[in-house]
């Protein structure tokens, strides 16, 4: 596996403002669920240069449905119904060879066909559409969704119900919690090019969170091994969200 000889610190808040983002967004109603993996499983997902971050030995693998809003250009209002939609992906996190770490998509399922279509072309994004929903009750909340297209892999699905807890301090939160929520880009490529986005947004607020039930097929619809035992969960209320300009490395 590749190494870096200097890496990024993680810091609770971004290490590079976006100056002039190409595109503003909201995350709402986010939760994750992350399990630890063997860093080789993970490795041979990435192209050539990157490389798998790890936190005490392993890679983790992430599974995050939320409430996306707002997508729009700076400038100019939101599209609509375009523009607001449940968002389910499966992501892990690298670093580039300069050292930055990011986090790579795995997948990216929502529910507009034309935002899948737009976001596969212009970021080189493994998006897919499916069927989703988001319920709350009280403080549970559930999300749902089935994978449509692409063909081969629609019926990949994930349900999870969460209990939203308190906020945790942000004295409190844990050297893993902080690996696992504060990333400050992403990483895709285009081509046999590396590509690299800036991403920045307000210290996520973050609470506790019992996982009530899981299920899902998407982690092995990604060429992952399923999951062993039970995720790590954490819930936010949410944030707006400002993304650079993809650039190559």
């Amino acid at each position: 596996m590749a190494t870096v000889d200097s890496v990024e610190p993680i810091t609770p808040g971004p290490l590079r403002q976006v100056r002039r983002p190409v595109m503003l967004q909201g995350w709402y109603n986010l939760t994750s669920l992350h399990w630890r993996y063997p860093a080789e499983a993970v490795q041979r997902l990435l192209p050539a240069g990157y490389t798998a971050d790890t936190f005490d030995g392993s890679a983790w693998v992430g599974l995050i449905p939320f409430h996306m809003r707002r997508i729009r250009l700076p400038g100019l209002p939101a599209f609509g119904p375009l523009s607001t939609f449940p968002e389910t992906n499966i992501r892990t996190y690298i670093i580039d060879p300069n050292g930055r770490r990011a986090v790579w998509f795995c997948s990216l399922d929502i529910t507009r066909m034309i935002p899948t279509l737009v976001a596969r072309v212009a970021y080189q994004l493994p998006y897919c559409w499916a069927r989703m929903s988001i319920e709350e009750s009280g403080d549970v909340v559930t999300y749902s969704s089935v994978r449509r297209w692409p063909r081969g892999s629609a019926g990949a699905h994930s349900a999870v119900t969460v209990r939203r807890g308190a906020p945790i301090d942000a004295s409190e939160v844990t050297e893993l919690e902080h690996f696992l929520t504060a990333r400050w880009a992403l990483g895709t490529t285009l081509g046999r090019r590396l590509m690299w986005a800036d991403v920045d947004h307000p210290v996520w607020p973050l609470h506790r969170c019992e996982v009530l039930s899981w299920d899902e097929s998407l982690i092995d619809a990604a060429g992952l091994p399923k999951p062993d035992g039970a995720p790590i969960g954490l819930y936010s209320p949410g944030v707006e969200v400002r993304i650079g300009l993809p650039a190559r490395i």
